[in-house]
């Protein structure tokens, strides 16, 4: 989800409820002009990350790596505003027994952390990651 995306739900959000709270059929009618004028912005937002590479790298989150080989990015931790806490939790969701197991875990995009632990990791899978917050 890009932040473009989630200010969009919210607003459809406000949307609806204002539609829900209309006491007329103009005001009605203008939540409704407002809400296709939100979708059309919605899918010239698309288009325009799915034609123009520039756009996409402006307007879409990469993920972020937070942990590499057992060890914390504090400084990505930092810049992306984890918490050592909260990462931990997420590590015990994915069975994580021993630090040394976690080849990496990394923040998406949607804002979950996502943990790969095991013997060996195919580089592939950290296609796209930034291993540096400053990238």
């Amino acid at each position: 989800m890009t932040n473009f995306d989630f200010v969009m739900t919210i607003a459809l959000g406000s949307c609806v409820a204002g539609a829900a709270q209309a006491s007329d059929w103009l005001g009605f009618a203008q939540v409704m002009i407002a809400m296709v004028g939100l979708f059309i912005a919605q899918w010239g937002s698309a288009r325009m990350r799915k034609e123009s590479e520039t756009f996409a790298d402006l307007a879409q989150n990469e993920p972020l790596m937070l942990m590499r080989d057992g060890k914390f990015l504090r400084e990505a931790m930092d810049a992306s505003r984890v918490a050592e806490t909260d990462l931990i939790a997420k590590l015990r969701e994915a069975n994580v027994l021993d630090l040394s197991e976690v080849r990496a875990a990394v923040l998406e995009t949607t804002g979950d952390v996502s943990v790969l632990h095991g013997d060996k990791l195919d580089e592939q899978l950290l296609k796209g990651v930034r291993r540096d917050p400053d990238e």
